[in-house]
């Protein structure tokens, strides 16, 4: 077992949203209460993120998945992948329109304006393209609009995502790429309700995990996992902490989840960062 006066080993996240602090502080109170205690310091990017965590600044990092990719990248495969949201090993890119245009599939966006997040974002930018270049459909065949209102969060605030459901409200453009659960609020009414229509949704693909490196102990890291895996939904202190970070249960990650996007980030030519 870890001694329990072990000194709290540093998580790093990305400040993506006023509520993370409200998430990292109640995750710190519940390690607090196990022998594995954590402290954490949030970047306001994910390249610093990343750096942090490679420089050894960091024990742990909350990682997005082209962060993640970034950082296998770097290591030369070094990396672990530790554990992930149950909602992290089956998330999806849809691709939306104006309700009653009558798109139908990917072929329907060729020839047409595609209005796409932030360049660093994974599920709005990055697999929306690797996408539509595996129906054949190359950059030159649609009109990119790139909404870049988010670089450095990889998507996380949805903030580029809404822009580009804006631009498609706007006709702007005629199709937007968007996160899954972006989507999602728009089907629970939340936002856009009854204006935008799904015609696309891609195959499931693996988005956030925390990520280590070698120097982190596998006794450690396994006695860690064992008390972020006991949290449990239906007790209400832990409940309060998972329904902020979007989540049921932590799961392992899905590492075969991340192959589509390590082939585009190598098929685009993704920097390390931007």
């Amino acid at each position: 077992m870890i001694p329990a006066s072990t000194v709290p080993r540093l998580i790093g996240s990305v400040a993506y949203s006023p509520n993370v602090v409200t998430v990292w502080e109640g995750m710190r109170a519940y390690f607090t209460g196990t022998d594995t205690p954590i402290d954490f310091v949030l970047f306001s990017n994910y390249g610093r993120l990343v750096d942090a965590l490679i420089g050894g600044t960091v024990d742990l990092a909350w990682n997005t998945n082209l962060a993640y990719v970034r950082t296998l990248l770097q290591t030369k495969g070094a990396c672990r992948a530790l554990a992930s949201r149950d909602t992290d090993v089956v998330f999806q890119s849809v691709f939306v329109s104006r309700a009653g245009t009558g798109f139908d599939g990917l072929e329907a966006v060729r020839g047409r304006r595609l209005a796409l997040g932030s360049r660093d974002s994974a599920q709005a930018a990055i697999l929306p393209l690797q996408y539509l270049h595996e129906a054949g459909i190359g950059d030159d065949d649609v009109t990119l609009m790139r909404i870049d209102s988010d670089v450095g969060k990889h998507g996380d605030t949805g903030r580029s995502e809404l822009d580009a459901l804006r631009a498609v409200l706007d006709d702007r453009a005629d199709a937007a790429a968007i996160g899954v659960n972006t989507w999602q609020a728009i089907t629970r009414g939340e936002i856009m309700t009854g204006a935008i229509e799904s015609f696309w949704m891609s195959p499931e693909y693996s988005h956030c995990t925390f990520t280590a490196l070698p120097a982190l102990s596998t006794e450690w890291a396994e006695a860690w996992l064992a008390d972020l895996f006991a949290m449990d939904w239906e007790n209400p202190d832990h409940r309060a902490i998972l329904e902020l970070e979007g989540l049921r249960r932590w799961v392992p990650p899905n590492l075969d989840g991340y192959g589509s996007l390590i082939a585009a980030v190598a098929e685009q030519g993704i920097p390390d960062r931007w």
